[in-house]
């Protein structure tokens, strides 16, 4: 006799079977998984599509388990725009890193998000060059060591971090912007929250949607994944503190 058997856990529709080749202990397995649950709890799988550009998560398309499309370095939101207004019943998204969005992209996310466009974007902000082994990166902290500042970011010389949130805040055209981070429970859960308003905010038609998520890379940082995460906690949410930057969703 077959006894009654209740899930607590099961892998989400929106994920492959496929083993990702990110570093033990980095971030971005918890972001993708996340995603994945918001997609299916909102039941947009079939009708998604995102757009992963030069970075850690290149290879995207082997992990989601829908549409996914590959952009040129820096250039997602473009991508995103025109296929956005081609298929503008389809539900799509970025998903970059800081040296993707905030360097060579960051006049592709500014004036996307100055027109308004209604997409959704992921932001993973670690903090440093992750897929080419360790660079400073716009978002480097001011004295963190990377491979480029071996002695620390020298701001006289390296000049300061971007804070990505703050800055797209004074556009007219973002309607959410907030940042999260993924260090404990508690904040996974906030992350999870955030991605899914971001979602809903763009199938209700309101316009740009951002999240950042603080997040770890122990490989480049050079420290075990349980520092790294208290990095995140006292060092990175310090200098980019976590919150809602702007939400005008409520008012539309």
């Amino acid at each position: 006799m077959k006894k009654n058997v209740e899930y607590l856990y099961k892998k989400p529709e929106s994920l492959t079977d496929e083993t990702t080749i990110y570093c033990a202990g980095c971030g971005h397995g918890i972001i993708h998984r996340i995603m994945a649950e918001v997609i299916d709890e909102l039941g947009i799988r079939e009708k998604t599509i995102g757009i992963a550009p030069v970075g850690c998560a290149v290879l995207a398309y082997d992990y989601f388990n829908f549409d996914v499309t590959e952009a040129a370095h820096g250039r997602p939101p473009a991508v995103a725009t025109g296929i956005k207004r081609s298929l503008p019943d389809r539900i799509v998204f970025t998903y970059q890193g800081d040296g993707d969005l905030a360097a060579i992209g960051t006049a592709e996310i500014i004036h996307a998000a100055a027109r308004g466009e209604n997409i959704t974007v992921i932001f993973v902000n670690n903090g440093t060059y992750g897929m080419t082994k360790g660079q400073m990166a716009p978002t480097t902290l001011p004295g963190q060591r990377t491979t480029t500042t071996t002695k620390g970011r020298n701001t006289a010389v390296h000049g300061f971090p971007i804070r990505v949130c703050e800055l797209l805040s004074t556009i007219d055209g973002t309607v959410y912007l907030e940042r999260t981070k993924i260090d404990s429970v508690p904040d996974v859960i906030k992350t999870k929250r955030a991605i899914k308003k971001a979602f809903t905010y763009q199938m209700e038609n309101k316009g740009f949607s951002l999240v950042e998520v603080l997040s770890n890379c122990p490989t480049n940082w050079k420290m075990p994944p349980s520092q790294s995460f208290e990095w995140i906690r006292t060092k990175m949410a310090e200098f980019f503190p976590p919150g809602v930057y702007k939400d005008a969703g409520a008012g539309k």
